[in-house]
């Protein structure tokens, strides 16, 4: 069944929801890091880091999507977890700069709310194809 992206006003407002809801998450996933972060570097772990990344992640993530979407839906399928573990390889290097574990998988998990946050919200607007559009059968 092939699918089409629809834009909407509704969707400006699921991603808006996903947005504050990101935002929020990721700051508890930050202060329980740097609480666990016992003489690390708490790397991306402010928020004057995280919130603007959370902001470009979602937009970013927005794009692509469409992009996607629009030439080869069933693809999102694959894409959407490939990009994220490529998300995460800059935060296993920032092991070699003395990031400790409780900043790395804090940021590996921030990363993954931002990825659910813009599949939650993009999701419904892949429609099936003929989508509204009455089919007649006819028997012989």
């Amino acid at each position: 069944m092939s699918t089409t992206p629809k834009p909407t006003a509704i969707t400006a407002l699921r991603l808006g929801f996903a947005l504050l809801a990101a935002a929020a998450v990721n700051t508890v996933i930050a202060l329980g890091a740097l609480s666990l972060d016992d003489g690390g570097i708490g790397m991306g772990l402010s928020p004057a880091s995280y919130l603007p990344a959370t902001a470009v992640g979602l937009l970013l993530g927005t794009v692509g999507w469409f992009v996607i979407a629009r030439r080869a839906p069933q693809a999102l399928r694959v894409v959407v977890p490939a990009v994220l573990v490529l998300t995460w390889v800059p935060d296993l290097l920032l092991f070699t700069a003395g990031a400790t574990a409780a900043n790395v998988f804090g940021l590996m998990l921030m990363h993954l709310v931002v990825t659910t946050a813009v599949v939650a919200a993009l999701r419904p607007t892949l429609q099936p194809a003929g989508h509204g559009v009455q089919t007649v059968r006819t028997t012989e």
